[in-house]
Formats: C-alpha cells, sequence, structure tokens
C-alpha cells in the first residue's frame, strides 16, 4: 500500500487526467441511459401477472386498455372520429369505445343506461386506450396534441409519460438545490471557502462516472435514475472529509515539529501520504458498512431493489476509489488555493456540548427503550401502497385524472385469459364476472357478440380482439381504485372464478393484477433483507470493534431509529409506498450507522485514558459536529428528494430518508451513550485486545 501511495503522489496529474477524462466521458454518456419507468418489468419472471403479459403480446396484439381519454362535446359521430383519429397514433395498440360493446344502430334511448353511461354522457365520450411499453412519451404527447387542453387523458402509460418527461429535469433541479445547501453546510464547518468544493469535486466525479457507466447494464430504473446520484453524493461525502481533515491535521503536526518552521513540498507530501494511511481504515470500514447495506438490497425478489442495490454498490465502490486515488493527487495540485481562502471557524469546538447532552441520557434512553416496542409493532402495520400512487394536481396528468374520476368514476380495467374452444363455458364466465361486486362491465365474445353466432362468421376486426389461437380474452372493468383492499380482493375473485371453470390454467393483468403480484413479492423480501442488512453490517462491526457487544448495541441504536421512523405514517394515519419501507431499511441502516461507529471508536479510544463518563463527555464534544454536519447534509439530500419529485416513490423515500437521518443521529447522539455507559462493564469484558486503565473497567456507569 505504501508504494501505491508514493506513486499517486509522484503522479498526481497523471492520475488527475484520468479522473477527469473518464468523468467528461461518463459525463457524455449519462443522457443515453435507457430509463425504464414501468414497474412491472421488474416482477419476477414466474409472477403470474408476468406471465399473463407476454402471452397476451404473443396471442394478442391490442394490450391492457389501461388509459382513459375524455372528450367533451361530442356526438356519437365526432367521438366515433375521435377513436378513429387515436387509434391511428403511433404506439396506440387499440382503443375501446361504445361501438365495441353495442350496435350503435340501436338509439341510445332503448340501450341499457349502465352499459350506455361507462363510455359516453352528457355529450361527453370516453375511450379505453392500449399503449405499447416503451412507446408512453409519444404517443402520450400525441393524445394531447389531439384532445387539446380542454379535455382529459390519465392512466398507467400517462402516469408513466409524465415520470419519463420530469424524472432527469426533477433529478437535476434536485441536485441543483443540494449542492448550495452542502456547500454552506460544508463552509461553516470548515476553515476554508474552497476546502468544501474539494469534497464536492471528488464525490461529484465518482458520481458521474457511477451515472454514464451504467450505459453498460442496458438500461436502469426511474427510481436508480432519480435517487442514486443524490444517494451517493450524501453518503460518500464523509470519506473526503475524513481525508482532507486528517491532512490538515498531519500538515500542521509536520509544520510545528520542523525545525525550520518552514512548509515545503516535501512536508505536503508526507502529509498528505500519512493522511492516506489514517484515515484508510475509518473511510474503508465506513464504506464497507454502507457497501453491505446497499448489497442486501440485491437479493430482493422484486427486481428495482436489485437494480437501486447495484447501482448503489458500485456507486459506493467509485466514491471509495475516487477519495484514495483522485482527491489526494487532486488537492496536492491545487492545495495553495486552500490555503489562501483560509478563514476563521465558525463553529465552536463543542467541548462543552459533552457535559450538557450527557445529562439528557436518562430520558432519552428510557424514552427509547418506552417507543422500541409500540414503534416495531406499528411499522408492520402501516397502511401501504405498492404502486406509484396518485400524481399531484401540480401536473396536468393528476388534474385530468381526478377530472374523468368526477365524470366517470373509477374505472379499474383488468385482462383473464382462458383456453379457447368452450363457448358455454365462456357464456357462464362472463355471467359469473358480471355479478361479482364492484365489476362494472365485462367485454368478452359471449356477452359483446354471442357465445350463439360462430366466430368463423365474423372478421378479424370482430374477433381478433376477443379470440387468439389458443385463449379466449375477457376485459373486465372494475369501480374500485387500482390497489387497496377491494382491488386485491377483486383480483383473487376474479382468479377465483376463472379457475373454477378452467383450472390453473388461466391468467391475468392488468395494474390491480400487477400491483397484486408486486405486493406478494416484496412483503417475501422484507424480512430476508432486512436480515442480511443486519447481518452483513454486524459482521463488518464485529470485525471493526473486535467485540462480541458493541454490535449489538450500535444495532439497536440505529434499529430503534428505523423502527421510529416507519412507525410515524401508522400514527398520523397516512399510508406509505412499500419500496421505500423497504429499501429505508437498508438505506438508513448503511447511511448512518457511521454515526454510532464514530461516536464508538472515539469512546473507544477515550475510555483507554479515562474513565467511563469523563470519557464519553469529551466523546460527544468531539464527534458532535462532525455528526451534525453528515446529519445535516444527508438530511438535506432527502428533503430535496422529497420537495422536488413529482413521482410518489422517490418523494416517499426522500421523506424517509431526511427524517430517519435526524433520528438517527438524536439516538446516537442521546440514547447509544447511555447504552455504552449501562454495558460499560460487559463491554470492556467481550472486547478483544482492550487495554488501557484498570480504574473503572468493571465499574457500571449510569
Amino acid at each position: 500500500m505504501d508504494k501505491v501511495r508514493e506513486w499517486i503522489l509522484a503522479h498526481k496529474k497523471l492520475v488527475v487526467a484520468v479522473f477527469l477524462t473518464a468523468t467528461a466521458l461518463c459525463t457524455a454518456l449519462w443522457p443515453f441511459v435507457n430509463v425504464n419507468y414501468n414497474m412491472v418489468d421488474y416482477l419476477p419472471e414466474d409472477a403470474q401477472s408476468t406471465k399473463a403479459l407476454k402471452l397476451m403480446e404473443e396471442e394478442f396484439e391490442g394490450g391492457v386498455p389501461g388509459t382513459r381519454v375524455m372528450v367533451k362535446d361530442v356526438s356519437i359521430q365526432e367521438a366515433l372520429d375521435y377513436k378513429e383519429k387515436l387509434s391511428q397514433i403511433e404506439g396506440v395498440s387499440s382503443v375501446l369505445w361504445l361501438d365495441d360493446v353495442t350496435d350503435l344502430k340501436t338509439p341510445l334511448e332503448v340501450m341499457d343506461p349502465k352499459t350506455v353511461e361507462n363510455y359516453y354522457k352528457d355529450n361527453t365520450a370516453l375511450f379505453s386506450v392500449a399503449i405499447e411499453d416503451r412507446m408512453e412519451a409519444k404517443a402520450v404527447a400525441d393524445i394531447y396534441e389531439l384532445i387539446g387542453e380542454e379535455n382529459a387523458a390519465a392512466g398507467d402509460a400517462v402516469t408513466t409519460a409524465a415520470s419519463q418527461t420530469m424524472a432527469f429535469t426533477e433529478c437535476m433541479r434536485a441536485i441543483l438545490i443540494l449542492v448550495p445547501i452542502i456547500l454552506l453546510i460544508l463552509i461553516l464547518s470548515t476553515e476554508s471557502w474552497l476546502e468544501p468544493l474539494f469534497f464536492l469535486v471528488a464525490i461529484g466525479v465518482s458520481v458521474l462516472i457511477n451515472m454514464g457507466t451504467n450505459l453498460f447494464f442496458g438500461e436502469i430504473s426511474f427510481v436508480t435514475q432519480s435517487v442514486s446520484p443524490i444517494l451517493q453524493l450524501a453518503v460518500s461525502l464523509d470519506y473526503a472529509i475524513f481525508l482532507l481533515h486528517s491532512f490538515d491535521r498531519h500538515r500542521k503536526d509536520l509544520t510545528a515539529s520542523d525545525a525550520s518552521g518552514s512548509e515545503g513540498r516535501p512536508i505536503v507530501n508526507m502529509a498528505m501520504k500519512m493522511a492516506m494511511k489514517d484515515s484508510f481504515t475509518a473511510i474503508a470500514a465506513s464504506a464497507a458498512t454502507t457497501l453491505f447495506g446497499f448489497l442486501a438490497l440485491t437479493f430482493m425478489n422484486f427486481q428495482i431493489g436489485v437494480d437501486l442495490g447495484i447501482n448503489l454498490v458500485k456507486g459506493i465502490a467509485l466514491s471509495f476509489l475516487s477519495v484514495m486515488f483522485f482527491l489526494p493527487a487532486f488537492t496536492l495540485c491545487f492545495y495553495k488555493l486552500i490555503d489562501k481562502t483560509r478563514h476563521r471557524p465558525f463553529l465552536p469546538k463543542g467541548k462543552k456540548l459533552g457535559k450538557g447532552i450527557l445529562k439528557a441520557r436518562i430520558p432519552v434512553g428510557i424514552l427509547a427503550l418506552l417507543l422500541l416496542i409500540p414503534c416495531y409493532l406499528a411499522q408492520g402495520r402501516t397502511d401501504f401502497t405498492y404502486g406509484m400512487g396518485s400524481m399531484p394536481d401540480s401536473i396536468r396528468c393528476g388534474r385530468d385524472e381526478r377530472m374523468i374520476t368526477e365524470a366517470f368514476g373509477e374505472s379499474n380495467p383488468m385482462v383473464l385469459l382462458v383456453p379457447r374452444g368452450e363457448p358455454a363455458k365462456e357464456k357462464v364466465l362472463t355471467e359469473e364476472l358480471e355479478g361479482l361486486l364492484h365489476v362494472s362491465g365485462v367485454m368478452s365474445y359471449a356477452g359483446t357478440v354471442g357465445a350463439a353466432i360462430p366466430p368463423e362468421y365474423l372478421g378479424e376486426e370482430i374477433t381478433g380482439q376477443f379470440y387468439s389461437e389458443h385463449y379466449s380474452r375477457f376485459i373486465i372493468y372494475g369501480d374500485t381504485l387500482q390497489e387497496g383492499d377491494e382491488a386485491f380482493l377483486l383480483v383473487e375473485q376474479i382468479q377465483n372464478t376463472a379457475k373454477e371453470l378452467y383450472g390453473e390454467e388461466v391468467y391475468s393483468c392488468g395494474m390491480s393484477v400487477n400491483l397484486y403480484d408486486m405486493k406478494n413479492t416484496v412483503e417475501t423480501d422484507n424480512s430476508r433483507v432486512n436480515l442480511l442488512a443486519v447481518l452483513s453490517i454486524g459482521l463488518v462491526l464485529l470485525v471493526t470493534f473486535k467485540s462480541l457487544t458493541l454490535p449489538l448495541l450500535l444495532l439497536l441504536s440505529i434499529e430503534t431509529a428505523i423502527f421510529i421512523n416507519l412507525a410515524v405514517p401508522y400514527f398520523d394515519g397516512s399510508s406509505l409506498c412499500y419500496i421505500g419501507y423497504l429499501v429505508i431499511n437498508t438505506v438508513q441502516l448503511g447511511a448512518t450507522v457511521d454515526y454510532a461507529i464514530l461516536l464508538t471508536d472515539t469512546y473507544h479510544g477515550n475510555r483507554r485514558e479515562w474513565k467511563a463518563k469523563e470519557a464519553m463527555e469529551k466523546t460527544i464534544g468531539s464527534v458532535f459536529f462532525s455528526i451534525l454536519v453528515s446529519a445535516a447534509i444527508m438530511t438535506a439530500a432527502g428533503m430535496c428528494l422529497w420537495l422536488t419529485s413529482s413521482n410518489p416513490i422517490v418523494s416517499a423515500l426522500g421523506l424517509l430518508l431526511g427524517r430517519g437521518t435526524i433520528l438517527s443521529m438524536l439516538l446516537v447522539l442521546g440514547f447509544l451513550p447511555a447504552v455504552l455507559l449501562v454495558f460499560d462493564k460487559v463491554i470492556w469484558k467481550t472486547t478483544w485486545r482492550k487495554g488501557g486503565n484498570n480504574n473503572d473497567k468493571d465499574e457500571t456507569v449510569v
């Protein structure tokens, strides 16, 4: 390692040039990375809805009619003209309207009013449109151009198109807001106006390389696109701070010990070499805990977790390399700029804070223990959502969705595929489906055309939407929301009704079915992913501290903060995105356990020279502002995501991250010191090579 450090310092300009060149290339590649906005694509291959979608693509031309287009002030003929124009839009695979379920030669007055009002009422037409996967943005833009501002379009494809349009813009907006906030925090916590830029450059380089190299993965999810850059920046900024603070300390020590009192290039090089060596263990331990936390996400069956986990693991590894290779070389090239922009410290040293904070350890410790079990139980009973949820009224698709719902009510389309060849069963199935609660309509050959009319007598334009070579297709409309107890119960009832007639060879798809499968998938992921994260981080802590007790106490502190964070929605009566719930378990643990490591490691060192209570007072005083600065940056990152993203999943992740970071900081500074003091005797007896004095190692301090 010494030879590696010497090579970096000897070839600093080459190292800087290589990293900056890679950064420029990856920045140019980033816009070409494909982003997938369809959460259904991340379901496991063996999920029932995944099989159904593939089967329908193979057997039928039109997809699930999951988009609703409403056109006001039109006659029947004008509505038919709109239907024809909608069907000609590129990316639209099918358009269903009133003429597909009844004969328009019959006067509306004698038709079934319920059937008519599903498609046409008050001179307003409502079309059910199926849009091809990956064509959402263009197709929706063309639909908007056709119908104008006064009409409306809503549904899965419209939401996806809105997300595609806004994701990159919102990510950039969040970064543009976050970077000045981080700069302000760092300027307040350092002694140079320019030093914070060095931190940001080092991590910014790794972020850009990380996002650009995603091109080699083919595509990334919209969650990764939105969350990963900001999360990587916030989590790994500490690595750069560790290195440059160590460099500054060694420069001062070497300059003070030099007889000439001068500070030349040899002293600067030596200070950086010592800083790289001294900070390597701390940075590596910090990176390892975060990396293992993110690595646990890759064991999810729901592949968005895998996608995000791989990207964040890659990002942490690149941040580590950037700090250990690029930052030393970059700093030595421009360290004189840091010296020229020195300013007086803005934050106090914090020596007196330790005594004041430590006085609160007993009430804080009791409060945390009282909250632990209720919050653990509450966080598992929160009402969860599994999809994108409703878009806000601040964007058109949110306003349009509300407008259509107010005019026509909820419409939740699902597709059911059953084996072809038994018209009598199809008629019975149609009638049984129509009799289910919350089913507002069923389109099938038996119900729409009539089981008595052989398909061979009719043209492909009529039979093609109902029959393929092997399957008969039913399009079922429910009046429920896309997710929730009623929607998921309806999915089960539809599947069970079909299975009673056809056995297991039935398939269903549609957003509610997809979300139903998603719910079952991510719920099974939860315990496995959390257990892997806790075990892997616990192992890192075990190796770091060589103690059987400390990993348990540190994990208890952070897990308590996680339970409180995730219990908040239960107590305030709000719902929580389950993907956010699942991801934050590992992200908050991996990202904030560093605070506990810093405090415990510092206390461990102080404990060798001081009695327990005095050692803790000094520890809190010395680490308080370091933890505060890191937590402030992480909190700002989460809040920026929450406030800038219109995507409900990304916004929920941001809120959980911001709130969770604050809770972790409070627990580490208020609860962990109390726990360490209470278990002081046990810690010393279960820690290998503890060393230190013998004044009160056997004294339990409260």
